[in-house]
């Protein structure tokens, strides 16, 4: 079955997030809630967050599923991984009574890629599963933020909606409460037990799905061990006897010697992702907020490693080693790494499992390796968590109570975990319809990969795991990059809040991203980095500050 593990990464490959199929547990510091700090209210949002004790009434009972055990466990925060071949005769069912009463239901979400037919068998058997009549208005993951906001805007809601964490800015932040209910009524406690597969998801993903004091999302969850992974070209490495990086200056030395542009190869793409690991950056987003062993509250962009790992990029564009159109910031890097034009380049996680069954026949020589993170100094690196959700489903204010149900209906068969039958059809489709089993393999046919596409697999999904029965060794070696990453990872002082932040601060970081882009390029001065941190600070970002240490002193720390 496919990996559901896939987590968002900061930066601009978010867009690109789930355009495969692929898609925690500590508890928050006690405290009271803050649901207006710092400003009170704007646009109808309930700024801050809700944690600790405040929380834990809104939680739903945590009820771990007995399905299919996992042949690599989940440690270190990694996603539990399943290396077996699959028998359709040996698949639980997790929904042996269908909760949904048929009562018409529409659900707007994001899709990458050409989206299902209306009425397509797919959605049928689905419907017919669930006891669901579903009618989906998939939209364009690339431009989902325009709809989102538009819809958001509108007085016509869709009953459903899934709603991306890179997605809720400003007044989008700012509509969720106004236009979401609260599902504590229906999930709360031990309420959750009507739907089992809700309830097997772990606490930590519910806890950041809480807005604006309600339980309002319904959550994706995925594993907080980093998910940016700086993948290499291991066939090639061997074949040059090339040694695996273990510093930042080592790897600038190995770029320089593995890079000939009279051959067109170059040693690798942008690394800014990757980089941020190595020189141990924090997070962007609330999670980049931190109180230090100083006892200090500062932002990723305050500390001299953000600078530190931007120069060392640069110095790999300056020294040549950098493809010529990933300087031009054009094309495809993952292209570019399979032609074996570029050795090392950072995607996220799902790009193992993709790049290898892409090349498996046209390239058999072709594999991919993910490298350990390493400190700048070859030191053990610090890497921090990433919340343990970043894609909700969310049900209209105002929505009745039968649709209300019917969409929770929904969510539930969406998480069933893996080993089941839910969980095979919403991955798969219909055995004979849409794939066939080879060799404990299951295989989509045309219609398969036309209609099994992201829809069902947004509303919810079950504890994170990675699955791939064509390719069992890829899952071993993605589980086992996510333990031993783990093994370095913290958690900042704002893991485990959904933090609601003043929406007057929405766009006060948004030049960082382009202005990176140039430095490293060459095309802005380090001044030019400085000076922005200092705009930022006199902006606002002194101010959010001020907001962030109320809301920590009030409601405690994340770590």
């Amino acid at each position: 079955m496919t990996p559901n593990a896939a987590s968002a990464p900061s930066g601009p490959s978010r867009r690109s997030f789930l355009a495969s199929t692929a898609v925690a547990t500590a508890a928050v510091a006690g405290g009271m809630p803050l649901l207006a700090a710092c400003g009170g209210s704007e646009g109808g949002s309930r700024e801050g967050t809700t944690s600790g004790k405040a929380a834990d009434k809104l939680l739903p009972t945590y009820v771990a599923s007995t399905f299919a055990k996992p042949d690599l466990p989940s440690k270190n925060g990694s996603a539990a991984g399943y290396t077996g071949k699959v028998d359709l005769a040996a698949l639980s069912t997790s929904v042996p009574e269908k909760l949904a009463t048929g009562a018409p239901l529409k659900i707007m979400a994001p899709l990458w890629g050409t989206p299902p037919k209306p009425g397509c068998a797919y959605y049928k058997a689905g419907d017919a599963a669930a006891g669901t009549k579903i009618t989906w208005q998939n939209q364009d993951g690339n431009t989902y933020a325009e709809k989102l906001g538009a819809v958001l805007a509108s007085s016509s809601i869709p009953d459903m909606v899934v709603v991306p964490d890179w997605n809720m800015v400003g007044k989008i932040s700012s509509a969720v409460t106004a236009k979401f209910m609260d599902l504590g009524p229906y999930l709360s406690g031990d309420k959750v037990k009507k739907y089992p597969n809700l309830a097997a998801i772990p606490s930590d993903a519910w806890r950041v799905s809480i807005f604006g004091g309600a339980l309002r999302g319904i959550p994706m969850p995925m594993a907080s061990v980093p998910n940016i992974v700086p993948f290499y070209r291991k066939d090639l490495f061997d074949k040059k006897g090339y040694t695996v990086p273990k510093s930042a200056d080592e790897f600038l030395s190995w770029a320089k010697e593995a890079t000939s542009a009279k051959a067109k190869v170059w040693a690798c793409a942008d690394m800014r992702w990757s980089a941020a690991g190595i020189f141990g950056v924090l997070p962007a987003g609330p999670l980049g907020w931190n109180i230090g062993d100083d006892g200090k509250l500062t932002y990723r962009i305050e500390h001299p490693e953000y600078l530190e790992h931007l120069e060392w990029v640069r110095k790999l564009f300056a020294a040549g080693v950098v493809h010529p159109d990933d300087k031009a910031n054009t094309g495809d890097p993952a292209q570019r790494f399979t032609a074996g034009q570029t050795l090392v380049y950072n995607q996220n996680m799902s790009d193992w499992y993709g790049k290898t069954a892409e090349q498996a026949q046209s390239n058999p020589d072709f594999e991919i390796d993910g490298m350990d993170y390493f400190g700048a100094d070859g030191g053990d690196p610090t890497l921090y968590a990433g919340q343990p959700a970043s894609i909700w489903s969310m049900i209209r204010k105002g929505a009745s109570k039968e649709t209300v149900e019917n969409a929770l209906a929904a969510a539930n068969f969406a998480a069933a975990p893996y080993g089941t039958k839910e969980r095979m059809y919403v991955d798969y489709g219909v055995e004979g319809t849409h794939y066939t089993i080879k060799d404990g393999v299951p295989v989509k046919n045309d219609r398969g990969l036309q209609e099994v596409n992201n829809a069902w697999v947004l509303l919810a999904a079950p504890a994170p795991y990675l699955a791939h029965p064509d390719l069992p060794e890829v899952t071993r070696k993605q589980v086992e990059w996510q333990q031993r990453q783990g093994a370095f990872m913290k958690k900042t002082s704002t893991y485990g809040m959904k933090i609601v932040e003043p929406s007057r601060y929405a766009t006060l970081s948004s030049q960082f991203e382009q202005l990176e882009i140039d430095f490293v390029r060459g095309n802005k001065k380090l001044s030019d980095i400085q000076q922005a941190i200092s705009t930022w600070k006199s902006s606002g970002g002194d101010k959010l500050r001020d907001w962030y240490k109320e809301l920590l002193d009030k409601n405690g720390s994340g770590n």
